[in-house]
C-alpha cells in the first residue's frame, strides 16, 4: 500500500473488497524460469492504519509505502534440474500462490489544526474563509457528516471536525467516528456560537466528549473562538476567548497570526 494525500482514495474500497495480484508463472524450458506475480500497489490516504490481526501499521507520509503481502514466487525452469544423467530435463516448478490476507482500514485525519465545537457553530464557514476550501455550509440541525480539509498559506492544514453531541464519545449521533481524527490535529480551535443560550454548557459539552474519548485530548493547545460575533456578545462566559466574524477581516486577522506562528 502506498500513501497519497488525497482523502478520497479509500472510496475505491466500498464496492471492492477484494483485490489479487497474480500468482508466479510456471518454469519454462530454454532456460527460463517463470516470472513472479507482479505488485497490486493500492493508494490510501496519508493517516490510513491498517488493522491486520492483532497487529496495526500506519501510512504517515506520501509515497511511503509498506507491503501486506507477498507476490507469488515464480517456478524454477528445467535448466535447475539438469544433471549428469539427465541432460535434458522436461521437469520445472509450478508457480507459487501470493500471500493471502485480510485487513481493516482505518482513516485517521493528520491536520495542524482542528475546528471543533458543537453542530452549526460556523467552523465550516469559518473554514472556507481561511482556506476557500469550499465547503458546504447549511443550518445543520445535528452535523456535517465528512470531515472537510483545506490548507492555509505556507502548507498549514486545518480540518473542519464534524460537530460533535453530548453523548459522542459512547456512540451517540456520529460519535467515535469522528472523535478519533481530533487525535491527530497538533493545535484545537474551539468554536462557540456568540447567539448560543448556554455558551459555558456548550463549551463543557465539548471538553467532557474529548475526556471521555481520549484524555489526552485536553493537553492539546486550545484557542476559544467566539463565532458570529457579528450577532451579539456571548453572555456568561468568562472565559478567555476570541471574538470573531467571517464577515469582519480585523478579527480573522487575529486567527492568521496564530497560524503563522505554527
Amino acid at each position: 500500500m502506498e500513501g497519497i494525500s488525497n482523502i478520497g482514495a479509500l472510496a475505491q474500497f466500498r464496492n471492492k473488497k477484494k483485490w489479487v495480484a497474480k500468482d508466479g508463472g510456471n518454469g519454462m524450458g530454454q532456460f527460463v524460469d517463470g516470472p513472479r506475480g507482479e505488485d497490486v500497489v493500492l493508494k490510501i490516504p496519508v493517516g490510513t492504519v491498517i488493522h491486520m490481526g492483532n497487529s496495526q501499521r500506519e501510512i504517515i507520509k506520501p509515497k511511503e509505502r509498506i507491503l501486506i503481502a507477498h507476490g507469488g514466487k515464480g517456478g524454477r525452469g528445467n535448466f535447475h534440474f539438469r544433471g549428469p544423467v539427465n541432460t535434458s530435463p522436461k521437469e520445472f516448478e509450478l508457480g507459487e500462490a501470493g500471500e493471502e490476507f485480510t485487513v481493516r482500514l482505518e482513516l485517521k485525519l493528520i491536520a495542524d489544526v482542528g475546528l471543533i465545537g458543537l453542530p452549526n457553530v460556523g467552523k465550516s464557514s469559518l473554514l472556507n474563509e481561511l482556506t476557500r476550501a469550499n465547503s458546504k455550509v447549511a443550518n445543520y440541525r445535528f452535523t456535517t457528516l465528512e470531515p472537510n480539509l483545506g490548507a492555509y498559506y505556507g502548507g498549514i492544514i486545518i480540518a473542519d471536525i464534524p460537530g460533535l453531541i453530548e453523548g459522542a464519545s459512547s456512540g451517540k449521533g456520529l460519535g467515535i467516528k469522528f472523535l478519533r481524527h481530533i487525535e491527530r490535529t497538533r493545535v484545537l480551535f474551539h468554536c462557540i456560537s456568540a447567539d448560543s443560550p448556554h455558551p459555558e454548557k456548550d463549551y463543557e459539552i465539548v471538553r467532557a466528549e474529548l475526556r471521555n474519548f481520549n484524555e489526552k485530548l485536553l493537553e492539546k493547545p486550545e484557542y476559544v473562538l467566539i463565532t458570529r460575533s457579528d450577532l451579539r456578545k456571548p453572555e456568561n462566559f468568562d472565559r478567555k476567548a476570541l471574538s470573531i466574524s467571517i464577515y469582519d477581516p480585523k478579527t480573522l486577522k487575529e486567527i492568521e497570526k496564530i497560524l503563522q506562528k505554527l
